[in-house]
């Protein structure tokens, strides 16, 4: 009736890219994304890891879950490759996804204006944006297939998406979760599960481990900033532009609105800490988020109400070209000025972030706080591990001793951790009876699959 292939998150955590092909050899794919870190390293090449190795002639359609770079940074792969189909997304994602990928073909591909102008006119053709939870065909006739799209948590405009696929008298529900959030994520309503599915492809990339709670997070970053502000030092935040950076901002505004004041008294002046997001994407796509309100939670909605800006406030500082961010290198690493600094790129391989580093990641009064995965491979992931013990971490081929702080907050625009994805299978209605496990290393995929398989005994848990 249908086949599920995967080409991508089946060894790792990126690279999402999976395909439903029905019995006429007619299919969908769902996501198209980069390998990062060791999982690109693993394929041989950067070219390697960038090929689209499957046909694309019978690929009726692409869905994209959401706009982060390991699940749409090949789809300017897969149209050079001849997919000229629709790239069905919701309809926030479908004002993120062109940023995104122009900033991504800037990087990978080339800077020639016209090119990338031409680039984008073809995205825009074939992106559909669909509305949530609303069936649509995709597939006509027998085997027909239709999809849905449900908010997944995760970023603005995420989804996870459900499959419907007939032939004859038969029917069928597959689900593919993309990244599911947290529930209590900043800005977004929880994803809620549907009521059936037969098959689900789950991610499970902190499917061995439990999140600290919005409380606990919110009070480890209080804490955070409090010891920069003693040391007056810089937290530097290595941030993905779109979804934790955000998020980021609301509960910074959140904090400086609630303890601000109660501080003083203790001598910790908030109002002398500045908030600086050195992204020029990061800046577009904050822009993007503030009109999208109509897709906020009722939390954010009722602070808007009240008069407050939780992406536009007082000590917000955005910085746009290089000249300036050198500048503020320099001033910060030089100077005692306390700051939190938001700056790409999120695994510290690329972007304005490891100017930062090179500058403060030798000097104790400064902090490193990661609020995402970092991908073995990536120096991210290095700083993480051996900061704690005095190591060393190698930045555009020199080596430098970690002095500042490292801390970690899991949770800030995170997917669901071990608890929420058993609660979202849990949560099905009409119990599948199949679970693929994907989007997760090794160990993360083995303990949710035993959990899953205590829970949900009925249901076969698959590691593909």
């Amino acid at each position: 009736m249908y086949k599920i292939s995967h080409h991508g998150a089946v060894d790792g955590v990126t690279g999402s890219c999976h395909q439903l092909t029905v019995s006429d050899g007619r299919s969908v794919l769902v996501d198209c994304g980069l390998f990062q870190g060791e999982e690109e390293s693993s394929s041989g090449s950067s070219f390697e890891a960038l090929k689209i190795e499957f046909p694309v002639e019978k690929i009726e359609a692409l869905v994209v879950t959401h706009v982060h770079i390991d699940h749409v940074g090949r789809i300017p792969y897969l149209l050079a490759a001849g997919f000229r189909g629709p790239i069905f997304c919701s309809e926030p994602s479908a004002l993120l996804l062109p940023l995104v990928l122009e900033d991504a073909v800037k990087i990978g591909f080339t800077r020639d204006r016209s090119l990338i102008a031409r680039f984008l006119e073809q995205l825009e053709r074939q992106i559909r944006p669909l509305p949530y939870k609303k069936w649509h065909s995709v597939i006509e006739g027998s085997p027909s297939l239709k999809l849905k799209l449900s908010p997944a948590g995760h970023i603005l405009g995420s989804a996870f998406v459900e499959f419907s696929v007939r032939e004859g008298e038969k029917q069928e529900r597959i689900l593919f979760s993309g990244d599911l959030g947290a529930p209590y994520t900043p800005l977004l309503p929880a994803p809620r599960s549907p009521y059936q599915a037969d098959v689900v492809v789950l991610e499970s990339t902190y499917g061995d481990r439990l999140h600290a709670s919005r409380r606990e997070r919110q009070e480890h970053l209080r804490l955070v900033i409090e010891k920069a502000l003693r040391n007056r030092g810089t937290v530097l935040i290595p941030a993905f532009s779109i979804g934790r950076t955000q998020e980021l901002l609301y509960e910074l505004e959140h904090l400086i609105h609630r303890y601000g004041k109660s501080n003083a008294a203790r001598g910790l002046k908030w109002e002398d800490l500045e908030v600086i997001v050195d992204s020029p994407l990061a800046a577009k796509f904050t822009r993007v988020y503030r009109k999208l309100r109509p897709y906020w939670d009722r939390e954010a909605k009722r602070r808007v109400g009240r008069g407050r800006h939780p992406l536009s406030f007082e000590q917000l500082i955005t910085i746009d070209d290089h000249q300036t961010h050198l500048q503020t290198v320099e001033y910060l690493a030089k100077t005692a000025r306390p700051a939190v600094v938001i700056a790409a790129g999120g695994m510290c391989s690329g972007g304005r972030v490891v100017n930062y580093l090179k500058a403060m990641i030798s000097d104790s009064r400064h902090d490193v706080l990661f609020v995402g995965y970092q991908a073995q491979g990536t120096p991210g992931h290095a700083i993480q591990k051996y900061g704690p013990q005095g190591g060393y971490v190698e930045l555009d081929g020199e080596r430098f001793t970690i002095r500042a702080g490292v801390a970690t907050i899991g949770g800030y625009s995170a997917h669901a951790d071990q608890k929420d994805l058993l609660g979202f299978v849990r949560r099905i209605r009409r119990q599948p009876r199949e679970v693929r496990l994907v989007h997760g290393d090794d160990g993360a995929k083995r303990q949710l699959k035993a959990e899953l398989e205590d829970v949900c005994p009925s249901t076969e848990v698959v590691i593909p």
